[in-house]
């Protein structure tokens, strides 16, 4: 795995660890970092391609262009990845916040997402 691509997928390792921490105390701030250690998660695996992205959306796009289509990833799991922006929004910028019970699905799905990409990538040697 190219150092671009190992990096990444250890900030997503780093930061799922971060959400799980902070499930308990902030609930905002749990759905925040599991959406992006989805996010480094994909970043990781499109590194190893030696492509990187401007926005998020493009980061989205691309997961259901080159992984879900490509039969690489399920459309589950490209819709695990879809659920987390709004979520994330919502514990950001909206006064509402985030239950528990939604930040604790978000580390979930995070994880799988984590682990999907991993998948994906070569083992160091």
């Amino acid at each position: 795995m190219n150092g671009g691509a190992s990096g990444w997928l250890r900030r997503a390792h780093t930061t799922l660890h971060a959400a799980r921490v902070l499930l308990d105390v902030e609930p905002e701030g749990a759905a925040s970092r599991a959406y992006y250690a989805a996010f480094y998660a994909v970043s990781a695996v499109f590194a190893a391609r030696g492509e990187s992205f401007r926005k998020h959306a493009q980061a989205r796009a691309a997961v259901h262009r080159d992984l879900v289509h490509a039969g690489l990833w399920t459309p589950a799991v490209g819709e695990l990845y879809d659920r987390r922006p709004a979520l994330r929004d919502r514990g950001d910028y909206a006064l509402s916040g985030v239950t528990r019970e939604a930040a604790s699905q978000a580390v979930e799905d995070a994880a799988m997402i984590v682990a999907a990409a991993a998948a994906l990538l070569p083992a160091e040697a």
